[in-house]
C-alpha cells in the first residue's frame, strides 16, 4: 500500500509540477503527517525531491528527473480501454488519433495485458444517445472544439428557443464541452458575462476570433450546477397525486428522475386500497397531462383543479373517439 502510494506521490509531481503537502494529502486521502514520512522515504531512496517555504512553496522534484515506474496494472490496463468513445472522439475530429493511441498502447503492453484489455474491447461498448432517439446533427461541433482548444473568441449565429424562439448573434468565449445523452453542449460566456450553457446543435453558423485569456473554470463543476438550476427551473409547479401500488412500478420508467425522487420523498403511507398520496413536480398542465395518462388509471390527481379538469377531458375525448 505505502509503495503505491509512494509511486503516486512521484508521478504527482513528475506530472503535476510544484504541489504543497496538503494538496497532496488531499489526492491521495491520508494525513499532512503522512505525506512528511513519505517525503522522507523518497528523499532516503535517493529521490531528488526537495521542499519550498513560503506562500507559493511546496514539494518538487529537480528539474530532469524521470521515473521509469509507469507499469500499467491489470485494472488500469483496461479501465483505459473503458475509456475509448469512437463516436464522440469522431464527431470531434479525433477518431484518427484516438485509434493511434490504442494502437500504440495496445503494442506496449505486455502479452498478459493485451490479452485482458482486448476483451474489454470484445465484451463492452458505449452507446450515448437514448432510446429512439438520434444524437443531433453538429456541422459546426469541430469549429467549436477548436476554439475550446485554442481558446478563441467566437462569433455565432445561434437559434434560441426560450424566452421566445428566435435567431440571434452572440460573441462568446468558449470554455468547455460537455456530452450529456447524446448532445453537445458549450459552456461560455461572453465578454466580461457568466458562463452559460449553449446547444452545440443550436448553433447555424460559426467563425473563430483572436485569443483571449481563459479564466480559471472547473467544468465539471458548473455541469453540475447548470444542470440542477435547469431541473429545478423546467419543473415550476407541483400536483398533488394519489398512486396506486402498479403506478410505483410503472413511474420508473416514464417519469424523470426529478418525478421519481418527490414520490420517493413525500409519499405518504398506503391506504386501505394500497394507494399512496404523494406531491409531483411538474412542468405545466399540458405536459403533466402528457406524462400522466402514461400511468392510465393508476393516478389521480387531487390538485390543482385544472390539472384534474384538464385530464378528465382528455380522458372524455379518448373515449368518445373510439366509443
Amino acid at each position: 500500500m505505502r509503495a503505491s502510494r509512494l509511486l503516486s506521490i512521484l508521478l504527482m509531481l513528475q506530472t503535476g509540477g510544484r504541489l504543497t503537502a496538503r494538496e497532496l494529502a488531499e489526492r491521495l486521502e491520508v494525513s499532512i503527517r503522512t505525506v512528511y514520512r513519505d517525503m522522507d522515504a523518497l528523499t532516503a531512496a535517493g529521490v531528488p525531491v526537495y521542499a519550498e517555504t513560503g506562500p507559493a512553496g511546496g514539494y518538487q522534484i529537480l528539474d530532469g528527473y524521470r521515473t521509469k515506474l509507469t507499469g500499467l496494472t491489470a485494472g488500469e490496463a483496461e479501465s483505459l480501454f473503458l475509456t475509448g468513445m469512437p463516436g464522440p472522439a469522431a464527431e470531434l475530429g479525433l477518431g484518427a488519433a484516438l485509434a493511434a493511441t490504442e494502437l500504440k498502447l495496445m503494442a506496449a503492453l505486455p502479452a498478459e495485458l493485451r490479452d485482458r484489455a482486448t476483451r474489454i474491447r470484445a465484451r463492452f461498448h458505449l452507446d450515448v444517445p437514448d432510446w429512439f432517439r438520434d444524437a443531433d446533427p453538429v456541422p459546426h461541433l469541430g469549429a467549436t472544439a477548436q476554439a475550446v482548444w485554442e481558446q478563441r473568441v467566437v462569433e455565432v449565429r445561434y437559434r434560441r428557443w426560450a424566452p421566445t424562439p428566435a435567431v440571434v448573434h452572440r460573441v462568446l468565449q468558449p470554455l468547455g464541452l460537455v456530452l450529456k445523452a447524446g448532445t453537445w453542449y458549450l459552456a461560455a460566456q461572453t465578454p466580461g458575462g457568466s458562463p452559460r450553457t449553449y446547444r452545440v446543435a443550436s448553433i447555424q453558423a460559426i467563425s473563430l476570433g483572436d485569443p483571449f485569456t481563459r479564466p480559471e473554470f472547473d467544468l465539471a463543476g458548473f455541469w453540475r450546477e447548470s444542470a440542477a438550476r435547469y431541473e429545478s427551473e423546467v419543473y415550476r409547479d407541483s400536483a398533488v397525486v394519489r398512486l396506486s401500488p402498479a403506478a410505483f412500478q410503472l413511474l420508473p420508467d416514464y417519469a424523470d428522475p426529478a418525478v421519481n425522487r418527490a414520490v420517493a420523498e413525500t409519499a405518504g403511507p398506503p391506504g386501505p386500497d394500497g394507494w399512496r398520496q404523494a406531491v409531483l413536480p411538474i412542468e405545466s398542465v399540458d405536459r403533466a397531462v402528457s406524462v400522466f395518462l402514461r400511468l392510465r388509471a393508476e393516478i389521480e390527481v387531487l390538485e390543482p383543479v385544472e390539472l384534474r379538469q384538464a385530464l378528465a377531458d382528455t380522458a372524455a375525448a379518448i373515449a368518445a373517439l373510439h366509443r
